[in-house]
Parts: C-alpha cells; structure tokens; sequence
C-alpha cells in the first residue's frame, strides 16, 4: 500500500516517502479525471447529490495527498523530497487549472445556481455553488481555447516560481553560518542564546559558538549584542538573503529571487488581462471582503496618517536615546533593535529577556489550552498519531465527549523546515454516509528548541511575542477545528474572505496580556513562580511601545503589495525596489539601508496566498479588536474577559459558521452590529 493513499483515518508520517509521491499523484489525478469525464456527460437534472457530491469525493483525495506532500516539503525538506515535489507541482497545477476552465463543469453549476432546486439548499451548500461559479470565471472557464491555453500555462509557470522562491529563502537561510570563538564578542547576550549557540557548534562538532538566520537565533543578536559589528554582520546578512547581494554571504549566487519577483508579477499581470480586468489586485479582491484596491489604499493611507504623529514620537525618542545613552550619534539600521530593547528596560525596568523566563514551553500551552476550554467549553487531550519529526506533539478537542477535532504542534525552528509560523489543514469537516469526518490542523511555529548543554536539558523558553505568535496560529486552528458546517467547501477555513481569515488569530492574540490569563500561564525556569504583579505591570505599561512605527511599518507592506498589483506595470522600466522606496517616502519615518532586499525574502505575497491581500493583517485587526472588545465589556461586569457566554457566543456566530456565510455577516451576528476602528485604535495605543 502507498501510504499517501490511505485516507482511512491520519496521514502515515512515519511512512511516507519521497518515491511515493509521483505514483500517488499520478493515481490520484487519473482516477480524478475519470470521474470529470463521467460528469461533464449530459444530464437530464443536475442535483447536489449526482454532481457536486461526486465531484468533490474525487477531488478531496488528491487535495488531502497533495497536502500532507505541500506539509513535508514545508517542514522536513529534503533534496529527494524537493525533487519529488518539484516533479509532480507541475500536475497538480494542471489538473487544477484544467477543472477550473472545464466548460462542461461550469454549466452544470450555472444550471445548478438557476434551478429552483437551490432556494431549498441549505446555506452552505448555496456558498459553495455560487463560489464555485466565481471561481470558474477566475479559472479562465469562459475563456476562448486559445487564451484557456495560455492561462494553464501561466498557472503552471507560476507554481514553478513561487516554489523557486520559496525554495531560494529556505536555502539561503539554512546556509549561512557564522561562527564566533571569543565569548567576549557576545557581551549583552542572554545565557540561554549562547547556550543554544553553543549547543549548535557542538552539534557541527565545532568549538564557540553558532549563529544562523532562524529567527530565534539572529533576532537576539540584534536585540542584545552589546558588539555593534556583530549587529551588522548579522543584519547584513539577513537583509540581503535570496537577492543579488546574497551571494557574498553565501556558496550559491542562483538563490537570488530578483527575477522571480518580476516573473511573478509579470504572470499575475498578463492573467489579470486574460480575464479582463485592469490589474491583479482587481482579480485578487473578487473572492475578499474588500470591494476595491482604491478601498483599501484609502483605508492603509488613514491608518497611517493616524499612525504616524506616534511613529515621529517613538523615533525622536529612540534616537535621542541612542545619542545621549549609548553614543551611538547616527542610529543604523542593525542598531534599532538594540537600542529599543535597551530603551525599554530604562522606561520600564524589565528587559524581554526577564519576561522570557517566566515562559517555559509547558506551562505555556497549558496555559493556551486553559484559555480555549474555559471559553468554548472544549476540552483537549494527548493524543498519538505518526509525525514526521519527533519533537512534533498531538492532540484532539472534544466537545462533551466527543471528537471535534484534532492537531499537530510542531513548535521549534530546524534546518529544512521554512521559517516563520503557520496553521494549515490536514483535513477538513464533512458529513459522510454514518459519520462526521472531524477536522484535523496543522500548527506550526519556529521558535528555540530546549538546549541541552554538559547533558543538562532546560525546556524550551519563550519571549512574549512567540507566545502571542502560539495563540495567534492557535486562533487559526480554532477556526478550523470547531466549525459545525458539514459541507467541505465551506467548513473551517475553507471558503473565508482572505482578509477575514485573520480575524480569530488576532482575536486570540489579546489574551496574552490579560493578568487572569498569565498568572496560570507562567511558571519561572528556576523558581517555578508565576509572573509577579509588578512584572506584569510593567509589561502593560510597555505594551505599546513603539506601536506608532510598528504600525507604519504594517502598514509600508501593505500599500507596497497593493500598488505592485495594482499600479505598477513590470516593463515600465521602475523597479520593484522604485515602489518600495516610494511607499517609504510616503509613510515610513524610518527607512531601511539601500542594501536591505527586504522583498526578495517577503514570502507571503511572492509564495504564500497573499498577494494583493498582506492588508488583511490589519483589515481583520479592526474586526478582531472589535470582536474582543465584546470581552473586555464581559470582563468588566464579571471581573474576566475569560467569559464562557461570550466565546459560546462568538464560537457559535464566527469559529462555528466557517465560510457557509459573508464574514460580515458573521461579526454583525456577534457584535450585534457593523465593525468600528475605535478598539483597534485603543488596543493600539493611539485613542483615548
């Protein structure tokens, strides 16, 4: 048996391997286009039940297997694995590509939608046809034969760069290295970061001490190193990984994304003409919330003038700082990092590295779980299933006994794993002939791993940020997990608005600064104390520190993906880095080096689903600040925002309700009425 066509229960991770993906996928593809074929035959009546049933039991396999080959190249990356993939992305590209143009198909859904058959649909089935009519006109289906051909091309062309891309960052990343023999180099440098250094060199069997660009082990540098060369070194590094300037830093100069950047914007461009529209962002915001690009450059552009008077504030501060208590004259790119968090102590009296040891790893998702069952009155427990790396956990949620979903954790960064943090799914909620198949997620971050050092082992320790990152992917896996749609198209995540799909991870991310929360969430290192008042205290006290610039710089991405997809023309002889510099100059008060590539490494819009949607950050900010407001009315009648009646409530309307309705529709439900930016703007620092 190929274990990636076992889709009786969880995929077989301790099973697969790359000689099984081109067999699967091959199988997998051709039973699929033998059941197209027997659809697009003529039928007297179109039904659910004769048509879009048989069609998605077909697809929803390749979909699972194609997936659980997408995870492994994202987390446990291989050259036999990469070639595997690399292989067969072409096929799955097409067959997609050629359902989504196929005109037989598309009839049979227009029929459908026509019917008087669909009034008596339910609400989510309704969804699913009438956004599977949306994205047959996306698909090129009422294209001519000609342009059909040209825009399968693109599609494929497209899935090529955008895994180069993706490919070119994670190969840079794991290639650089830079090894410091002197300990009195890493002056200001927390014990636990040059034990993790340490502990990296002896696993190369080297001496001193490691430093890559995973995140947990560069940021620190920047944060800490009192060696303002080594800030430098490091900063250079990372800013230029994947780009022209890369090759100084690395073995291999074809990781420089320049090309694919452009190639990718010129495919997004020529498609967004085959289908007739003036520009990519136009074709991007068909299936969001948002009605236009305009909209949403209007709504980035008052966001940052709101923004923008605290932004100056924050600077001429951190500046005036660094001048008069680190003599640093001219603030660098490589010092703001260090001066900040330098900043922070004297104003606040506790450093992040101070906060970091009240966060043991245990006691952390202890603390996350302890949120989620007291709000949605879920309970979540151990659970065994085959993974793909030993440090990878998993758990099921029930829900008054009963299965409602499942889990895998995969905490710590790795070489061959792609960075930054993510939620995807392994499977999603459908009912099928005597059963529910229960939804099962993905969860993955890359944060430090537990160090062992001389043979002792400390747990892994987390900063205030990663923990907000944990919850923020956990909201993701919420809304997945307890949906109660039974249709697959629109249960879960699936078939949410883009720029609402963030809405309950940001939800989820206010918890983290509630004292009800944190005093059962912490535990220090060493003593095992919970997080003292006073502690606390002050972190509220800094909470928005720097929110103006963190803000503006939110917002700076933002506008530069849109006016890429919207207003600027590849061939114009204006460079990708011509827009950035232009969005700087309108919003940014602070401006990175020339020789920061900061885009060539900007994988959410060039490999990730976001382009011409990186808004949704901040567009779902205003609904979950709104959202969670409903909490802080709750915890001020009760004494805690941890109200059980309101995350029923919000559980009920928004998690449970997945895509088988308008997002809008959803936060009316809870909220009672439209969305209002004045949370937002409190949460944030800059309202009353």
């Amino acid at each position: 048996m190929n274990p990636l066509l076992d889709f009786s229960d969880l995929p077989r991770f301790d099973a697969i391997k790359p000689e099984h993906v081109t067999p699967a996928v091959d199988g997998l593809i051709a039973q699929s286009r033998a059941v197209v074929t027997q659809l697009e035959a003529p039928m007297a009546q179109v039904s659910w039940e004769n048509f879009v049933e048989p069609l998605e039991n077909a697809t929803e396999k390749l979909s699972r297997a194609w997936g659980v080959v997408g995870h492994l190249n994202a987390v446990a990356d291989t050259p036999e694995l990469r070639a595997a993939y690399n292989e067969n992305l072409p096929k799955v590209t097409e067959f997609w590509t050629e359902l989504a143009q196929n005109l037989a198909l598309f009839e049979k859904y227009k029929a459908l939608q026509a019917s008087p058959a669909f009034a008596a649909l339910s609400m989510a089935r309704q969804k699913i046809i009438t956004n599977a009519v949306r994205d047959f006109r996306l698909g090129g289906a009422e294209l001519p034969e000609n342009k059909k051909e040209r825009f399968a091309e693109i599609q494929e062309q497209h899935a090529a760069i955008s895994t180069r891309f993706s490919e070119n960052v994670l190969d840079a990343t794991n290639d650089y290295a830079l090894f410091i023999e002197d300990e009195a180099d890493l002056s200001g440098l927390p014990a636990d970061v040059k034990q993790a250094a340490r502990a990296a060199a002896e696993k190369d069997g080297k001496s001193g001490y490691k430093f890559t660009l995973h995140f947990p082990s560069y940021f620190p540098v920047l944060q800490y190193a009192d060696k303002r060369e080594l800030r430098e070194t490091i900063y250079r590094a990372n800013a230029t990984k994947a780009s022209e300037l890369g090759a100084v830093f690395s073995k291999c100069a074809d990781w420089d994304n320049t090309q694919n950047i452009i190639d990718l914007l010129k495919l997004r461009d020529e498609e967004a003409h085959l289908l007739d529209y003036k520009n990519f962002a136009e074709v991007s915001l068909v299936s969001k919330m948002a009605e236009s690009p305009q909209q949403v450059i209007v709504f980035l552009e008052d966001l940052a003038k709101r923004a923008r008077p605290f932004a100056e504030k924050d600077l001429a501060e951190l500046r005036a700082f660094a001048k008069t208590e680190l003599g640093i004259d001219t603030l660098e790119a490589w010092d703001t990092t260090y001066a900040s968090e330098k900043l922070r102590e004297q104003r606040y009296a506790f450093s992040e590295q101070e906060v970091k040891e009240y966060f043991p790893e245990p006691k952390v998702v202890e603390g996350l779980f302890r949120v989620v069952q007291t709000l949605f009155a879920v309970q979540i427990k151990t659970d065994s299933a085959p993974v793909w790396h030993p440090d990878v956990t998993f758990f099921r949620i029930e829900k008054d006994g009963k299965l409602i979903g499942q889990f895998y954790l995969d905490l710590y960064a790795r070489k061959g794993k792609r960075g930054g943090a993510w939620m995807d799914d392994a499977r999603g909620r459908r009912k099928l002939a005597n059963s529910v198949q229960t939804p099962v997620a993905y969860l993955t971050c890359n944060f430090s791993e537990p160090v062992t050092v001389d043979g002792k082992t400390r747990p892994a320790l987390f900063t205030h940020d990663e923990v907000i990152t944990l919850f923020h992917e956990f909201g993701h896996g919420l809304h997945h997990m307890l949906t109660q749609v039974d249709e697959l198209g629109v249960s879960g995540i699936s078939g949410v608005e883009w720029d609402a799909v963030e809405l309950p991870s940001q939800f989820m991310e206010n918890f983290c600064w509630e004292w009800d929360v944190l005093q059962h969430m912490t535990a220090h290192v060493d003593s095992g104390a919970a997080l003292p008042r006073a502690l606390y205290d002050k972190m509220i006290a800094a909470k928005n520190f720097q929110s103006g610039l963190q803000t503006l710089r939110q917002v700076e991405f933002s506008l530069f993906d849109m006016h890429l997809h919207y207003d600027y023309q590849p061939d114009s002889g204006k460079s990708v880095a011509n827009v950035l510099a232009e969005v700087r100059k309108q919003v940014a008060v602070l401006t990175p080096p020339a020789f920061n590539r900061f885009q060539h490494s900007f994988s959410h819009i060039f490999a990730g689903g976001y382009s011409a949607g990186y808004y949704s950050y901040k567009w779902a900010e205003v609904l979950s600040a709104d959202a969670y407001s409903a909490f802080e009315e709750a915890g001020a009648a009760s004494g805690s925002v941890l109200s059980s009646e309101a995350g029923l409530k919000f559980s009920r309307e928004v998690l449970a309700m997945g895509g088988s309705r308008p997002a809008l529709e959803s936060f009316k439900a809870f909220r009672g009425r439209e969305p209002r930016i004045d949370a937002l703007l409190r949460h944030n620092g800059m309202a009353a």
